[in-house]
């Protein structure tokens, strides 16, 4: 299965924003875009400023800013934009709508995970049950009402104990309801485009694929 490979911190210089890809390391003082606030490269060490960008040019970075935060594939992605296409509503506000239902992410957001790639992982090993059911596909779209539970012989999982002790400090999806003490989550409702947060430009991502 392809996926992102490289240096996560070297993404986030590139894209010259937090994509959160590393964990804890990116709420502490060790992140690397708050210690060298310049892209990755011998120009961008020399405070070379980087030329300026087209209108494709911009359309294409938005989009993989999404990718990387969302750790999904060209191919998985345009799927998804077809998909937002052929829905109700606007197409950019669908698209992170498809992409928030994947159950990786809902891990993430719950506080099962640091990360939504250890999420993918967790997913992959088979350590969660939707509506009391294994699902092993990190891609699987949850629905409203929706359970996700931790399997009970996963819950002493180192990693997934310290994500939940360290999530607590972390502003909470208000769209999921959490309960860290039973180890399950519900999606309540789905989430408004406010509530997701990223400092995204959809409708950049829209024009790009409607070229």
């Amino acid at each position: 299965m392809a996926r992102l490979i490289g240096p996560s911190c070297k993404l986030c210089r590139q894209e010259g924003m937090k994509l959160f890809l590393k964990g804890r390391r990116c709420y502490s003082e060790k992140c690397a875009l708050a210690r060298r606030d310049y892209r990755p490269g011998e120009q961008g060490k020399q405070g070379k400023r980087p030329r300026k960008l087209s209108a494709y040019g911009l359309q294409l970075r938005e989009k993989q800013k999404v990718k990387k935060i969302y750790g999904v594939m060209e191919r998985q992605f345009r799927k998804y934009f077809k998909e937002a296409k052929r829905l109700k509503g606007m197409t950019g506000e669908n698209l992170f709508l498809l992409l928030e239902r994947r159950l990786d992410n809902i891990i993430f957001r719950l506080g099962f995970s640091l990360t939504r790639a250890g999420a993918r992982q967790l997913v992959r090993h088979g350590h969660f049950l939707v509506n009391g059911r294994k699902v092993d596909i990190p891609s699987y779209s949850c629905k409203v009402g929706d359970e996700i539970s931790l399997r009970s012989k996963s819950r002493e999982i180192i990693g997934v104990k310290e994500a939940m002790k360290l999530s607590q400090d972390r502003e909470k999806a208000p769209w999921l309801e959490i309960d860290q003490e039973n180890f399950k989550g519900k999606i309540a409702r789905l989430p408004n485009k406010e509530e997701i947060a990223l400092p995204i430009q959809e409708q950049l991502i829209v024009e790009y694929y409607s070229r």
